[in-house]
């Protein structure tokens, strides 16, 4: 697999090294992820394809320090964050780490506005930045008349706007998206690309994306594709 380093660029957000990730089970070794470079620069727009099973996801968890490698380091602006203690790891998550999965992960019992804010106030920010941060995400996600609707009463593209605004709620420099239309038709999910690109543009947040949809992939700036546990770019970049 070709090694995507990057030259003439300021220095990456994201660089990922020698990055392996390796499974015991039933007596079986599985090698998923075999030694992966990647820099990730801020303000990019990635997209990653590649068959059911190929380590997709486990790549993903891994940048965003849900799981951790076998072998090899992420730096984070230059920091080794896997060296970070489990308390400091966990506050670098949650600032700079933005989170949208296949499935919206919306606590039922809470509105749009709540869940939108759910995450500053676990982090103990102040009521009123509470509110105005909410209010504002929820309006640039275009749900402003849904806010004080619970999950139940929203559609599937509505759920996944809200989590979007979410996962936003702190400023994340980098947001990590996994199939985040698999469970929508094509018209909604059309919307949602629409607005992560919106997003991208208006915030400057990194975005990284793993898709089954060429759609979605092919609206970003760079096209990965993992193959035998490997990333290669496939696809020229977008201008």
């Amino acid at each position: 697999m070709t090694d995507l380093q990057t030259e003439t660029r300021p220095a990456p957000l994201v660089h990922i090294e020698g990055l392996k990730k390796d499974y015991h089970l039933g007596g079986r070794h599985i090698e998923v992820l075999r030694g992966i470079n990647l820099d990730v620069f801020a303000g990019e727009r990635i997209s990653i394809v590649g068959k059911s099973g190929v380590g997709k996801s486990t790549f993903l968890h891994l940048v965003g320090t849900l799981d951790k490698p076998t072998e090899g380091k992420i730096l984070f602006e230059g920091e080794n964050v896997f060296s970070l203690s489990e308390s400091r790891l966990a506050n670098f998550r949650n600032r700079s780490i933005g989170f949208v999965f296949q499935f919206h992960y919306l606590l039922p019992d809470f509105t749009a506005f709540e869940n939108v804010g759910m995450p500053l106030r676990i982090a103990g920010v102040p009521a009123s930045e509470i509110e105005k941060r909410s209010r504002e995400l929820l309006e640039q996600v275009d749900l402003a008349d849904r806010m004080h609707h619970r999950p139940g009463e929203l559609s599937g593209g509505e759920q996944q706007r809200v989590a979007i605004a979410r996962a936003l709620a702190y400023n994340p420099k980098i947001l990590l998206a996994d199939e985040p239309t698999g469970n929508l038709d094509e018209t909604t999910s059309t919307g949602i690309h629409d607005l992560l690109v919106e997003l991208n543009r208006t915030h400057q947040t990194t975005v990284v994306i793993v898709t089954h949809n060429p759609r979605l992939a092919s609206r970003m700036d760079r096209q990965l594709e993992m193959i035998e546990g490997g990333i290669t770019e496939h696809v020229s970049r977008n201008s």
